[in-house]
């Protein structure tokens, strides 16, 4: 019972929101990824996604400007469009918003509520709004490696609620 349970989760998101919903859409999206969300906006095709990404709940991604229809000449509006690039291993927090015209490096972490407005050229860690660059990939993945914690092959079938009190048990003892 507990497997279909599980089964029935990773059909529910992949089906939802997730990734097969995205490629239906006309979403580019690499492999290995895992996305908790289900509005692609009005130009999904406009969304290109590597691989071993993430996008988590309420993250938007815009690939117009709607505020462009308030100018107009001769009665005829203006329209501004761009598409959204992201690299391979990123990780995008929940409720983050990335605007039209940007594109985001590999080895990409971008902070719950962070606001994207211009490229992220280069690896690392970024937050806020606008977001802005805090720390390189190399420095956050040794921070992780020393205050992180890992789960041992022999765990790999335990409950999400088992895992979670794992790692919370094993980051304690690194304290």
């Amino acid at each position: 019972m507990k497997f279909l349970r599980k089964l029935f989760r990773v059909a529910h998101y992949h089906l939802r929101g997730g990734v097969i919903h995205g490629r239906l859409l006309g979403v580019e999206i690499g492999l290995g990824c895992r996305v908790y969300i289900n509005d692609w906006g009005s130009e999904p095709y406009l969304i290109r996604i590597g691989e071993n990404v993430t996008i988590t709940g309420g993250v938007k991604l815009l690939t117009h400007d709607g505020s462009t229809c308030l100018i107009e000449t001769d009665g005829i509006r203006y329209y501004k469009y761009g598409r959204i690039s992201i690299g391979d291993n990123v990780f995008i927090g929940t409720n983050a918003i990335l605007m039209p015209g940007i594109s985001i490096n590999d080895n990409v972490v971008i902070g719950a509520g962070s606001v994207v407005t211009k490229n992220l050229d280069k690896p690392g860690v970024y937050v806020g709004s606008p977001a802005i660059f805090v720390k390189s990939f190399d420095d956050f993945t040794n921070k992780l490696k020393k205050t992180g914690t890992q789960r041992p092959p022999e765990k790999s079938f335990m409950s999400d609620k088992e895992r979670v009190m794992y790692h919370l048990e094993k980051a304690s003892k690194l304290r």
